[in-house]
């Protein structure tokens, strides 16, 4: 049978190559893409009026010849037999059908088949498309074979026909995970019932303790109209005495709120100090100024020589140059350090200065940059500063936190408390992430806006009565804040009364 292959960029070409070959009684057998292009299988349409009477056998190995001939007639009714192990399943197949077109793609689709079969379940007899079409086949046999078409000398045969992958049945080892699966997510859903039935318990539990003590449940409101969270305010007012007064129960607050700020008013304060400190933080959060600000009170104390001024800022135009004029405000230059390379050369330049400050990038919190900002300042004595918008929302500032969170201690700034209508949740996020507040600023002028961390007028300023508020929760509101058990709030130790 003269089958030939052609391959082109395009199918196009590839036909107008066939049509070349064998004229317009081209019969095209099967069109797939390729790696260099589109390959097609073609012959004559003779040679496949040729395959369903002729008894000579084929040159080609997939189209086998039939076993069948006209001259011999009585050798296609009567094969003669053969040994089971002379015979193979290509042989039988043929001598079994009389290879018409039909017949000829039931024959590729048996053999995918086998092999499939084969390659799944390993060697094995499966039945022979003649045993197992063998009502069917005798009349699909005796259908006539299907005329060509003359006008249509591009008829196409769809002979690739992938079979469908016979379904395994699931192996023992599978079920068992399945199982195990199961019962692993019953068990989660069963814990999950425990906890929300624990919550509701304490919640009413709570409740019924607020409704009994109205002094615990006014403390309660005015700490969340200040801003703090509902957890911490919690966590606090259950460990409260219950013999006090309301006076001694406010005074009790303060003071349990007050111990639970960490702040260095009892050390020397940073500009006297000393040491290298890398000022970061989100973006918009005053690092320039509040470098600006340490710069001009370490200066005014110990003379502009003793300060180095160092600024990582390359992407916001002209953050150099503001860091570059405060400098000159005050008599000291201000260096550009572009990798950890250079700040580290710095470094060792203004190695006997007294106070060295670094400004870095405003990154936030999931910005893929910060980690390559923090390894930049991955040095030896370099003190990372964490400046914190008291205005800020109290997730925003969780977020902030728990992201530039490092080892060591940590240390921070309150920075634009002049712009924070409620300092309580700056102040409640620094008491559950145990935070050492260094200083506070709250205003522009350099350095006249700066002040000390004062632990009992932050806490008073924060417990002050604000103006009414659309979030300001109403008393039949309690209800709402205590979904959760505080336990995590005590990770780091609350400081009792």
């Amino acid at each position: 049978m003269n089958i030939k292959r052609f391959t082109a960029p395009t199918s196009r070409e590839a036909l107008a190559k066939a049509r070349m070959a064998f004229g317009d009684g081209t019969l095209i057998l099967s069109n797939r893409p390729t790696a260099n292009g589109v390959e097609v299988m073609a012959t004559a349409e003779d040679t496949l009026s040729a395959l369903d009477g002729s008894m000579g056998s084929s040159s080609n190995p997939p189209l086998l010849a039939p076993s069948t001939a006209r001259n011999q007639p009585a050798r296609a009714s009567q094969p003669a037999p053969k040994s089971g192990l002379d015979r193979n399943p290509v042989e039988e197949d043929t001598e079994q059908l009389a290879m018409s077109t039909l017949s000829f793609q039931d024959y590729v689709r048996e053999r995918m088949l086998r092999r499939r079969h084969e390659a799944l379940n390993g060697p094995s007899d499966p039945p022979t498309l003649s045993e197992r079409s063998r009502d069917q086949e005798p009349e699909r046999e005796r259908m006539p074979a299907p005329v060509v078409a003359r006008h249509n000398p591009l008829r196409t045969i769809p002979m690739d026909i992938p079979p469908e992958a016979p379904r395994r049945r699931p192996e023992p080892a599978s079920a068992q995970l399945i199982q195990s699966n199961n019962q692993q997510s019953v068990m989660n859903e069963l814990h999950a019932m425990k906890d929300l039935i624990e919550d509701r318990f304490n919640t009413l539990a709570w409740l019924g303790q607020a409704r009994q003590n109205p002094i615990q449940s006014n403390l309660m409101l005015k700490m969340i109209r200040a801003g703090y969270s509902p957890s911490l305010a919690r966590a606090v007012l259950e460990r409260m005495p219950e013999d006090l007064s309301a006076g001694e129960s406010v005074r009790w607050l303060m003071e349990v709120l007050e111990r639970n700020l960490k702040t260095d008013l009892a050390e020397p304060p940073l500009y006297e100090q000393g040491g290298i400190f890398a000022m970061v933080g989100s973006t918009g959060v005053g690092k320039t100024t509040t470098t600006a600000k340490l710069a001009a009170m370490c200066a005014r104390i110990h003379g502009p020589g003793s300060v180095g001024l160092i600024t990582l800022d390359t992407y916001r135009v002209g953050a150099h140059e503001q860091l570059r004029t405060y400098g000159r405000m005050l008599g000291i230059v201000a260096h550009l350090a572009h990798d950890r390379a250079a700040l580290q050369d710095l470094l060792g330049l203004l190695s006997g200065k007294k106070m060295v400050l670094i400004d870095t990038t405003g990154v936030a919190p999931r910005d893929p940059r910060k980690r390559d900002m923090l390894d930049v300042l991955d040095l030896p004595n370099v003190n990372r500063l964490l400046v914190l918008n008291a205005g800020c929302h109290g997730d925003t500032l969780d977020d902030v936190l728990t992201s530039f969170k490092t080892n060591g201690s940590q240390q921070a700034i309150l920075s634009k408390v002049d712009e924070a209508v409620k300092l309580g949740p700056a102040i409640d996020a620094l008491i559950r992430h145990q935070m050492v507040l260094r200083g506070v600023t709250n205003g522009q002028r350099v350095p006249e806006d700066w002040e000390r961390a004062d632990a009992h007028k932050l806490i008073s300023t924060s417990m002050r009565a604000p103006a009414k508020s659309a979030f300001d929760p109403k008393a039949a509101d309690l209800n709402f804040f205590f979904s959760h058990s505080p336990d995590t709030i005590n990770e780091g130790g609350l400081v009792d009364a």
